[in-house]
């Protein structure tokens, strides 16, 4: 009989299964390896979203295009920049009150971009908006204050409501019917290289008003440019371009005499300017706009002067402008100026370079 054995119960006990956690130090460096993954990675979202903006820009002059082209083939040329006391036969028939007796802006004032509306589905509004009326009629309000979509560049970052009217203070203007609102636009029609909206198309100007005898571009007061007018090519030739509401504002519907766009951003060449750059904009060099220095300025897209008067865009290196032919390029903010302010001239000769 073998012999009873004595055995300590705890040399029996099973064992214990080893629990693995994250130290202090790993779970750090979890994070430290997170955090730079998704640094990684949101410049690439980023650029993704902005390519995605920018392409939908690119859409928007495009159709603004095709709306100015289906304008010519219907009427033969392109819309005026603006339109004044056309109705009227001359200036000295203009109802008092009607007209800027500095600039002689006057009614209607209906711009570029409400007399495409029909050429670009946008007839609904185009028909509230009566053409026997005025920009700043009280009628015409609620039809004025209207967002288009085709107007609205997804990258700006300025405000997107509708814009109120002010004028050279800053202060509202009231036209008779109280203030008045207009529908925002980030897109801007080119005057050329010269700007004629103040004391030159006016009484001082000796040019009875006819803007046409300054600007060098394809919009200007009353313009009715043809293709054949330009001479310098459609495919060389800028018609439109961005000009963010983050610097001033801009509006598709037209201009309203007496009113003056205002700067929000400001540098030492810019300033408030009147009523026509609230649809227009120039590229220089113009007659009377010289820097500190006394040298002419030229100002392609994202120019530093931040005049209210040049094109401006959010898109990183440049902006989009429409050329004539009604193709869209990007043209970049430290373009040759020379070469730019060629491009938003029409019957001037110059060679431009396409590189």
């Amino acid at each position: 009989m073998e012999p009873e054995m004595n055995l300590d119960s705890k040399s029996f006990s099973p064992p214990r299964r080893r629990r693995f956690a994250f130290t202090l130090v790993e779970l750090l460096v979890v994070i430290a390896i997170i955090g730079v993954l998704i640094a990684l990675l949101l410049p690439a979202v980023q650029q993704a979203r902005e390519s995605a903006r920018r392409m939908q820009c690119t859409n928007n002059l495009k159709q603004i295009g095709i709306g100015l082209h289906n304008y010519h083939d219907t009427l033969g040329s392109f819309p005026s920049g603006y339109v004044s006391y056309n109705k009227y036969g001359s200036i000295s028939s203009l109802p008092s009150g009607d007209y800027d007796a500095t600039t002689w802006d006057a009614a209607p004032g209906w711009g570029w971009g409400k007399l495409i509306l029909p050429y670009v589905e946008q007839t609904n509004i185009a028909d509230a908006l009566d053409n026997r009326g005025s920009v700043w009629d009280a009628t015409h309000q609620a039809a004025a204050q209207t967002n288009v979509e085709m107007f609205l560049c997804p990258s700006s970052a300025g405000p997107t409501e509708p814009l109120l009217v002010v004028d050279d203070s800053g202060v509202a203007l009231d036209k008779g019917g109280g203030s008045i609102y207009l529908g925002r636009s980030h897109y801007v029609a080119s005057h050329g290289q010269e700007e004629c909206w103040g004391d030159a198309s006016g009484p001082s100007g000796g040019y009875n008003g006819d803007a046409g005898f300054i600007a060098d571009g394809p919009f200007y007061r009353n313009s009715n440019t043809r293709f054949r007018d330009v001479i310098d090519g459609l495919s060389n030739s800028v018609f439109c371009g961005e000009h963010t509401s983050r610097l001033s504002d801009k509006t598709w519907v037209g201009v309203v005499p007496g009113a003056f766009v205002h700067p929000r951003i400001t540098s030492p060449d810019n300033g408030v300017e009147s009523a026509a750059t609230l649809v227009l904009v120039h590229s220089g060099p113009a007659i009377g706009e010289q820097d500190a220095l006394g040298n002419p300025i030229i100002h392609p897209p994202n120019f530093p002067t931040l005049h209210v008067g040049q094109m401006q865009s959010e898109h990183t290196g440049g902006a989009n402008v429409l050329l004539g032919d009604g193709s869209v390029r990007f043209i970049s903010e430290v373009v040759n100026r020379q070469q730019f302010a060629a491009m938003t001239s029409i019957a001037e000769g110059e060679v431009v370079s396409h590189e």
